[in-house]
Order: structure tokens, then sequence, then C-alpha cells
């Protein structure tokens, strides 16, 4: 395992505290629960900055290598948890995360 961000507390962004030089691609996400629909409604706060705020539903991500990718997805299924592949990270000459969403495609840099 390469690192564990928690999302709740900075986002779909806080992951860009903790790298440099890649660039973390979102493009597979669970869906996003009624409650962060409603937020984004009512407040007419606009995606890219709810993605920012917000995780959306995406609680924690677990960064390895993707060979190991579908026990660490059984383990969290065992334990009733929708686990699944959210993305991936390439190599940047800066730190990015790129979510790509039904609302969007959004770009962060630090």
């Amino acid at each position: 395992m390469h690192g564990m961000i928690h999302c709740t507390g900075g986002g779909q962004t806080k992951v860009i505290k903790f790298v440099d030089q890649v660039k973390v691609i979102k493009d597979n996400f669970l869906p996003i629960p009624p409650l962060f629909e409603l937020i984004q409604k009512e407040s007419g706060t606009g995606w890219k900055e709810m993605y920012q705020v917000f995780n959306m539903g995406h609680r924690l991500e677990v960064y390895l290598p993707e060979a190991q990718a579908a026990e660490a997805i059984a383990i969290g299924k065992s334990f009733g948890i929708d686990t699944q592949i959210v993305g991936r990270v390439e190599a940047a000459p800066e730190a990015v995360v790129e979510v790509h969403s039904e609302h969007g495609v959004f770009t962060y840099n630090e």
C-alpha cells in the first residue's frame, strides 16, 4: 500500500496535500448520495467547489498497485463496504487532481 486518504474534511482534492509530481485522476465514482445533490441545489454551489469541499459519498481512498486492487475490494466488500477502483495515478510535472464526474471534468492544482 502506498497511502490512504480519508476524504471527509478535505473533499476529493485532499490528496493533493500528500503527493508530488503526480496527477490523481478520479473517473469512476460511486453514485452521489442525495444529500449532496440537495446541498448543491439549495446552496447554488458550483460542482467544482462541491468536489473540493465535500467527499460526495466517497469517504476513503487506498492507493496501491493495480495488481492488489481486487484483493482490497474483496476485503472491503466482506465488511459490507461499497468498494471499487475510482481512478488512477500518473506521472506529472506537478501535483494535480482531476475529477471526471457526471457534472463535468474539474482540475485542481495546489
